[in-house]
């Protein structure tokens, strides 16, 4: 029998699992590494509700990422989905990256994600984010505190938002990643469908624009996607849903200008991603405590969706 190497030579292939705190920089680090927007970002808690895989593809390597939600301690039922699926992210993976911010302590937090890796007879790499918050004191303190989480096979650090140090980051997991064929095809950037990506395209304008307990009450959803081939134009409709009319007023705006600011910055993004003209329809509808019902967090995709 043949063995990996034999079969596919010096080809490495696999999946790494990012996990971390909230807002530890894991979409930010997948949208650097992968060259292009593919995950939503902002400084908000749980801004990635789906678990999902970005594809890069080169002659020696296919690399599969799989982002995660934040792990945390959860309040409510969406909270406790998004756990679960962030955990689940950990089961079948060739390596698991975990990211601690620079910037800020290691805490109790980190710790529990940390615990919850060492059940696990994975490949873990620790990946510093954020080094262009801290000075050189403050990154070896922080290194030296993070190093004590586990047992690493490796250890590395990045700014992604500055773009150094990418290349050892993508480096250090490849070498761990095992000999073998590509899963996907080469034009694969991610197995996201089109109509959540456009949904968190514009889940993310709203996350950037309010804040409180706005962002976390607000679900996306895309209705209906059709191209015009005559005109290259994308009509698309999609609905936010909010828990409260109050929250729906605000998502609004006055004389409809808050809902007019999300659609044109939204639209930009889809116009980039999609390569063509899009006419964006929005439009608000309160589902009341949707984060409360399991059922309901399914139906949006979120967590481990339906």
């Amino acid at each position: 029998m043949q063995t990996l190497e034999e079969m596919f030579g010096d080809y490495r292939s696999g999946f790494v699992t990012l996990v971390g705190r909230p807002n530890a920089g894991k979409s930010t680090l997948l949208n650097a590494v992968m060259g292009k927007k593919i995950a939503i970002t902002s400084n908000t808690a749980q801004t990635t509700r789906h678990r999902f895989r970005a594809v890069k593809t080169t002659d020696d390597y296919q690399l599969v990422i799989v982002d995660t939600p934040g792990i945390h301690k959860p309040h409510d039922a969406l909270g406790e989905e998004l756990n679960t699926s962030a955990l689940k992210a950990l089961e079948d993976v060739d390596v698991i990256a975990m990211l601690v911010d620079s910037s800020q302590p290691v805490g109790t937090g980190d710790e529990w994600v940390a615990s919850q890796l060492a059940r696990i007879d994975t490949k873990k790499v620790l990946v510093l984010s954020k080094t262009d918050l801290v000075d050189k004191r403050q990154l070896d303190a922080q290194r030296e505190a993070a190093c004590k989480l586990a047992e690493w096979d490796d250890v590395v650090q990045c700014s992604a938002t500055k773009g150094e140090h990418l290349d050892e980051f993508v480096e250090s997991v490849v070498a761990l990643l095992p000999c073998g064929p590509q899963w996907f095809p080469d034009d694969m950037d991610t197995d996201q469908p089109l109509e959540v990506i456009v949904a968190e395209f514009i889940r993310e304008k709203i996350l950037r624009t309010f804040r409180d307990e706005i962002p976390h009450a607000i679900g996306v959803q895309t209705e209906e996607m059709d191209y015009v081939k005559k005109k290259d134009l994308y009509r698309i409709r999609a609905i936010i849903y909010t828990e409260h009319d109050s929250q729906k007023g605000m998502i609004i705006g006055k004389g409809g200008s808050a809902i007019k600011r999300i659609g044109t910055e939204a639209r930009a993004d889809l116009e980039r991603m999609l390569g063509c003209r899009v006419f964006l329809d929005l439009s608000v509808k309160v589902r009341k405590n949707w984060r409360r019902d399991a059922n309901q967090i399914r139906r949006f995709g979120y967590g481990e969706g339906l």
